[in-house]
């Protein structure tokens, strides 16, 4: 068999090889199911199962990434979901016919907590876009509020 041959042949058989290894693998298999859950929008059943991969294989990679972005993904949703119930509230005070200088304080406190809170997310490249532009969008929001509300 000439060079030309072997080569390549040798090439694609140690790439089937990892290959059913990565797949049959049990640590990478719950990686790929954990990486599937990650993008749509799963993360917390994301994060369990990339735990459970890492506690399998400890030099499992994927696990320890999809872990590391499902704890970032979860802390944007937790936010997100602080911010409507936050502008929820501030929207009933905000019926009300008269704002009393108490309900004007407790908007600024809401404005402070959120906008704080905002600051310690830390995105990282793989964070969903739309986890970071809609949580922007409120930070923006309870911005403008406190501006307000201090004026």
């Amino acid at each position: 068999m000439s060079s030309k041959i072997l080569f390549p042949l040798i090439a694609l058989s140690l790439l089937v090889i990892m290959g059913v290894y990565f797949l049959l693998n049990p640590s990478y298999e719950k990686s790929l199911k954990a990486k599937y859950y990650y993008e749509i929008g799963e993360y917390k059943k994301a994060l369990v199962l990339s735990k459970e991969a890492f506690s399998m294989d400890v030099y499992n990679r994927m696990a320890s990434t999809i872990t590391a972005q499902s704890i970032t993904a979860l802390k944007y949703v937790a936010y997100i979901d602080d911010a409507k119930k936050y502008m929820k509230t501030i929207n009933e005070i905000a019926e009300k016919e008269n704002i009393t200088d108490a309900d004007k304080a407790k908007i600024k406190l809401m404005c402070e907590v959120m906008i704080s809170a905002y600051i310690k997310l830390a995105p990282s490249v793989i964070t969903d876009d739309t986890l970071v532009e809609e949580s922007a969008k409120y930070y923006d929001g309870f911005e403008k509020l406190l501006e307000k509300v201090n004026r």
